[in-house]
């Protein structure tokens, strides 16, 4: 392999063609075969393109998912949609749809239109079992032979059974160890370990600790990093740390695919460390949307998570999630007499949809919004295609892993 700092220039390199018309440059040992399309010259230099010269990474993921890297798309609402799960899944990675927002017949049509705009390539839905419709689109899911499901907050017993039917994989989001052991006892083809660092709904631990924690507990299932891994030597980390790939949410939704508003992405890649976006400007609270979560520090977000909202504002939330997401009011009202915590969470999550849509879709900063983002953030400071990024972190990570290596002796 011949690592590249993104777009390498080389001098003193003899070029060649052969037969096949392709072209051969030598340095001393070393020696790349490339065709016309990956070499352009100037000033007697050439210019290697880096992302036509990096080999694959072999991990489990990879293997278990059919994917050139173990680059992953979590799936994030009003983010991963069809067109940026194609554009990370035909880049090398997977891409996971999220279907929070999607109705069964949505989620249809979405599965459709990845299959079309990456046809043959691996990509998963998300399925969080907790909130009403997430079992519809699971099941539309599984009639549609979906590579990968990906599943959180609920048992996935049944989707272990129905996607193993016709070779699907379950990918199983936790936090801690009992999360993880319930999740290898249904049947869990792999893990996505997500930690403290994470945007949205991150656990207690941070990744440092938690993936060798998984990762030694478990070794026999393969695992996805997640939560403070935005680059190259995030990926080289996370390898290291007992992980078979990444999940990278913040990094791909500050790309040019990426549909968030775009003055949310210039607010994330602000480099700036004196009104910029640096890792310190995010808060993690359960205040919010019921679940501890983080998000990017704004004025409604520093508003919305001072404190718990009384009982009284929980039930009226409650019942418009109910509406909202089509539920009769009596299983509503007997939702919160039966099971509390779970109404809490439903009626939270319901009225922390328009805040996040503000931000993610319209791109309120300032007033009402409020943006899921995790600690990442501090490492984002541009807004690249998804082409360019992946081959940017394949090359980092080649090169952090290497220098390492060279420090033992």
């Amino acid at each position: 392999m011949f690592p590249l700092n993104r777009e390498q220039k080389v001098s003193n390199v003899k070029l060649t063609k052969d037969r096949s018309d392709k072209r051969e440059s030598k340095k001393s040992s070393l020696s790349i075969t490339l065709n016309d399309s990956q070499v352009d010259t100037e000033n007697n230099r050439i210019i290697i393109r880096m992302s036509n010269v990096l080999p694959p990474i072999r991990t489990r993921i990879t293997k278990e998912f059919g994917c050139k890297y173990p680059i992953i798309l979590p799936g994030m609402s009003w983010i991963s949609t069809p067109e940026l799960v194609a554009s990370v899944s035909n880049a090398g990675g997977v891409g996971i749809l999220a279907t929070g927002p999607l109705n069964a017949t949505e989620t249809k049509q979405a599965i459709h239109k990845i299959r079309e705009l990456a046809p043959g390539k691996p990509f998963g839905i998300g399925a969080t079992l907790l909130m009403p419709g997430a079992k519809e689109n699971a099941k539309i899911a599984l009639d549609e032979n979906v590579p990968i499901i990906n599943v959180s907050l609920g048992k996935p017993e049944w989707i272990v059974s129905a996607a193993h039917d016709y070779g699907g994989k379950v990918l199983c989001t936790v936090t801690n160890a009992k999360h993880a052991s319930s999740a290898i006892q249904s049947g869990a083809d792999a893990l996505m370990v997500t930690g403290h660092e994470a945007a949205a709904h991150g656990g207690d631990v941070t990744s440092l600790v938690l993936v060798p924690t998984i990762s030694k507990r478990f070794p026999q299932v393969p695992i996805i990093a997640a939560g403070g891994f935005g680059d190259g030597r995030g990926l080289a980390a996370a390898l290291t740390l007992g992980a078979d790939g990444v999940a990278m949410g913040s990094r791909f939704a500050t790309t040019q695919e990426s549909p968030l508003a775009d003055a949310v992405k210039l607010a994330v890649a602000n480099p700036d460390i004196n009104g910029g976006a640096t890792e310190s400007d995010t808060i993690y609270s359960k205040n919010f949307d019921g679940i501890p979560a983080r998000v990017m520090k704004t004025p409604a977000s520093t508003r919305l998570n001072k404190k718990p909202a009384s009982i009284p504002v929980v039930i009226y939330r409650a019942i418009l999630a109910a509406r909202m997401m089509n539920i009769p009011l009596w299983k509503a009202i007997a939702g919160l007499a039966s099971d509390w915590e779970k109404m809490y969470i439903i009626a939270q999550f319901g009225a922390a949809t328009k805040a996040i849509k503000a931000a993610t879709i319209d791109g309120d900063l300032k007033e009402e919004g409020v943006q899921f983002i995790g600690q990442t953030m501090g490492l984002i400071q541009d807004v690249p295609s998804v082409h360019d990024l992946m081959q940017r972190i394949v090359n980092d990570a080649t090169v952090a892993s290497r220098q390492n290596f060279n420090r033992f002796d």
